[in-house]
């Protein structure tokens, strides 16, 4: 998929600011081009059904075991994972936001080569981890091209947890004149050459504080590789069946000018805030501890702990798709990914098994009745289907928690999350996320839920 990948992605920090603007004074931004005529109503059925979509997590016993480590060590427990057993190396990091260099003792992991089920123009990595203070990790991937080249190993991500050991961030600057890595995204940079990644590795670090007996334990690591096809409309799907789940509704604009320090305040938080409502209804929160350092006087405490804890430093903002995945994780027995879904009908069979979705999508005003804004990047939470087929979306950029719940319709709803092509309000072409979505499930699933998120190739 050919994307304008530098603006369009580096735009979700600003957008929520927009959408609390357009909000609060009615201000509709007319498009500059019509959009092209929707294609006609439609169910995929045999190979026009397959995904353009290859899902592959190692969580296992076995999958840690059949990765190549220097000095880690498979945790046997419930719950399997991965951790330093001997350091391997002792390094110098110096932490590129606060200037401070300390050392730290390595172990490392590398999967097995993964030869992706679809020829890959964009790779997103996303894990889960335990860091407890004193340590953190880092996330690598190296992949192959259909020409048999190799890429460097990028950085997908150096993360905590915390924010005292390092500041969790991406790496910029990342390219090797084939592919490059857009803050969580690996990305080919011409699609139209016909370049794929065929394949890819990932390696874990695993740092601690010399001389402790600390160490990180990782429990879920993988990677999302795609190539949707270029598209300005997708084909319109028949309702399916109606169900609305009961998830906890928190606008982020109830905190605007809230901690600045996190990407400007509340008017940019619509993915920790969306992160936040799937954890709460999966019977998670932060305890009073973990609050303690918010202002007692704002409401919902928690929505600001997301946004320090999702917090990337060199993005600037609390948009990172895979530090949203990981800070879900740090809750008790969850698991949580980022990966792209192929239609509504993969949507509403993830809510009829009772699985709520955090959607990535970007709009016009006027593409998107009843929202009152527009916007270049938004999160929002996916909560149920109406009879009619509707999406009913509890949507963070809302004047207040009350009116959080909203009804989308169907049409627009769809084509304005699966789209990879937009116009923007003068009329130039700019990219759509194609699906994008982040999916947070306990570790123990409902067999009917086991059963829809196996059919996603999640488990």
């Amino acid at each position: 998929m050919t994307m304008t990948r530098p603006a369009s992605r580096r735009t979700v920090l600003t957008a929520a600011a927009a959408i609390a603007a357009a909000a609060s004074t009615g201000v509709t931004t007319a498009s500059a081009a019509a959009a092209p005529t929707a294609a006609p109503a439609s169910r995929p059925t045999g190979a026009a059904a397959s995904r353009p979509v290859d899902n592959r997590f190692w969580s296992s016993a076995a999958d840690w075991r059949g990765g190549a480590g220097a000095g880690t060590e498979v945790v046997a427990a419930p719950r399997p994972g991965l951790a330093i057993a001997v350091p391997s190396a002792r390094t110098d990091y110096t932490d590129p936001h606060t200037g401070a260099t300390s050392t730290w003792e390595s172990a490392t992991w590398t999967s097995p080569v993964h030869r992706s089920t679809v020829p890959a123009t964009e790779v997103i990595a996303s894990w889960n981890a335990h860091t407890p203070a004193g340590t953190w990790i880092a996330v690598e991937l190296r992949g192959t091209y259909t020409n048999g080249a190799t890429t460097p190993w990028y950085v997908m991500g150096r993360w905590a947890a915390g924010d005292t050991d390092i500041k969790r961030t991406s790496v910029d600057g990342q390219g090797d004149g084939r592919s490059s890595v857009w803050t969580d995204t690996l990305s080919v940079d011409d699609a139209a050459t016909g370049l794929r990644l065929v394949s890819y590795r990932l390696r874990l670090t695993l740092h601690r504080r010399p001389g402790t007996g600390l160490t990180p334990t990782v429990w879920r690591l993988g990677a999302m590789a795609s190539d949707v096809p270029d598209r300005f409309t997708v084909p319109a799907s028949l309702a399916g069946a109606a169900r609305e789940l009961v998830v906890p509704r928190y606008s982020q604009n109830t905190h605007i000018g809230q901690y600045p320090e996190y990407d400007n305040g509340g008017e940019a938080w619509c993915s920790p805030t969306s992160s936040q409502m799937i954890i709460e209804y999966w019977g998670r929160k932060p305890t009073a501890e973990d609050l303690a350092w918010v202002d007692p006087a704002f409401a919902d405490p928690q929505v600001c702990h997301a946004a320090r804890f999702t917090f990337d430093h060199q993005y600037h903002g609390c948009g990172n798709w895979p530090f949203n995945a990981a800070y879900a994780a740090t809750y008790e027995d969850m698991n949580a990914v980022v990966t792209r879904l192929h239609s509504l009908a993969d949507l509403e069979a993830l809510i009829g098994a009772g699985i709520p979705v955090i959607t990535s999508q970007s709009f016009l005003e006027e593409e998107l009745t009843g929202a009152g804004y527009g916007t270049a990047g938004h999160l929002m939470t996916v909560i149920g289907f109406t009879p009619d087929g509707d999406v009913i979306a509890n949507d963070p950029a809302s004047p207040d928690n009350e009116a959080v719940r909203r009804v989308y319709k169907r049409r627009e709803w769809e084509n304005i999350w699966l789209r990879t092509k937009r116009y923007d309000a003068k009329g130039k072409v700019r990219s759509g996320t194609g699906g994008v979505c982040y999916l947070y499930w306990p570790v123990d699933p409902a067999p009917s839920q086991h059963r829809v998120l196996k059919s996603l190739g999640l488990l």
